[in-house]
């Protein structure tokens, strides 16, 4: 397998951690590019639900794992990750997993301003996680970040700490009036668990690039989906970071020439976490099925996902912004009962169409679906084993995602389970 990005075309949770998990197997270095605990990704091995935030999915297939320098990190999530791992017998040393020292820190007062800047917005929230995702890298443009490279000197991270606190607290106290972070037990907690975070610290772009010299196959996993990059998603319903592929290659320390295969995870139908416009969003009984079937909860979350029919519109923007080489089609077999399907073609707007989609939010809330119907198959397929066995009207759906999209349906999954995927196309 060439080196290989794996990315999601919606607004997250299309299923990008179980084709990680999968094409893992067929790499030597798996990679995490950008994003930070506010993302989940959920595996199924041997019928037991593993769940990552940070740590790339590869792990579980016992690859070498990289956190890069697009990543932004909370040390105590990561440690209380690794020791989750570990104790469902996942090896998670440093010999396995390496963080990019120029990956940044969420610190305590960054998670306390996301909390603060939330609660101040009332009913405007955009439905952050809390977790200090956006604040870490608002710090990181701004140049006031904290790197893990900083840890390596302890004295020097002290002060920079101590200094950049005397500006957050008056944020916290005197805009916010919320409660202030104390710097002594920052520093304390930072001094109890650097001496298990310092063995996995290294120069990930260095081992990435020596690697890729001798052969080794990476593999690229992004976080989130494309529309809620924050560059070219439902601004400002969107995450803090870029989702899109070329980010793969700035998050990670590779050049961009170093990417061969874009791989685009896409749900059978749309789902949305959280606030934000959603033009296919069902309301109805179809939405409730849809929902409960494929028990739509965030892994990260628990928050319930919005529902509604394929969006093709949100789908070619997606394939024109990452440049995709195939699709993976997940969660088909949460559709075998439905009578008849919708796939949306484009967005009605003042009595026209538009088949692109727009940057601007209050004219995408006011777009109505266009939508074409086709008949449902009414078979189970979440066991069957390979293409040629799937019901004609599913691949009828499948053909249609491929001529709309102008990208090649390559995988497919009928159930959450590594054995419940349909190889159509291997570029592996």
């Amino acid at each position: 397998m060439s080196n290989t990005v794996v990315v999601g075309t919606q607004w997250g949770d299309e299923g990008k951690g179980k084709i990680v998990d999968l094409l893992s197997e067929y790499s030597d270095y798996v990679v995490r590019f950008q994003g930070g605990n506010n993302a989940g990704h959920t595996m199924v091995v041997e019928g037991k639900e593993i769940i990552s935030h940070l740590v790339p999915s590869g792990i579980l297939q016992k690859k070498k794992c990289f956190i890069g320098n697009g990543v932004v990190v909370d040390p105590g999530v990561l440690l209380g990750e690794i020791d989750y791992l570990s104790s469902n017998n996942v090896n998670v040393s440093p010999d396995m997993l390496k963080i990019s020292d120029r990956a940044h820190m969420i610190m305590p007062y960054h998670r306390s301003i996301d909390n603060a800047r939330e609660i101040s917005k009332g009913d405007k929230k955009i439905g952050t996680t809390g977790r200090g995702i956006g604040p870490c890298y608002e710090d990181r443009a701004t140049r006031r970040g904290v790197r893990f490279s900083d840890l390596l000197d302890f004295d020097f991270f002290e002060d920079k700490v101590r200094t950049i606190m005397d500006e957050k607290n008056f944020y916290l106290k005197n805009y916010f009036h919320a409660e202030p972070v104390e710097p002594d037990s920052v520093i304390q907690e930072f001094l109890q668990l650097k001496e298990r975070i310092i063995p996995y610290i290294a120069d990930v772009s260095v081992i990435l690039n020596k690697g890729m010299d001798e052969g080794k196959r990476v593999l690229f996993e992004g976080a989130q989906g494309t529309h809620l990059d924050i560059e070219h998603g439902t601004y400002p319903f969107v995450t803090s970071s870029s989702t899109v592929s070329g980010n793969a290659a700035c998050g990670s320390g590779v050049g961009p020439c170093r990417l061969n295969e874009i791989i685009g995870i896409v749900k059978a139908y749309t789902t949305r976490v959280g606030s934000g416009p959603f033009p296919t969003e069902l309301f109805d009984d179809v939405g409730d099925a849809i929902q409960k079937k494929g028990a739509e909860f965030g892994a990260t979350t628990g928050r319930k996902r919005r529902c509604g029919w394929l969006d093709m519109v949100i789908l070619k923007n997606a394939a024109r912004l990452n440049s995709l080489t195939g699709l993976v089609i997940t969660k088909l077999d949460v559709l075998d009962d439905l009578d008849e399907l919708k796939i949306c073609t484009g967005y009605k707007y003042n009595g026209e169409i538009m088949e692109y989609f727009p940057s601007r939010i209050n004219l995408l809330e006011q777009c109505t679906p266009v939508y074409e119907t086709h008949p449902g198959w009414k078979k189970n397929t979440s066991g069957l084993k390979d293409y040629e066995s799937f019901p004609e009207n599913a691949k009828k759906y499948l053909s249609r995602i491929e001529e709309l999209s102008g990208v090649p349906v390559k995988i497919i999954s009928v159930g959450p389970g590594r054995e419940a995927t349909i190889i159509k196309e291997r570029f592996f």
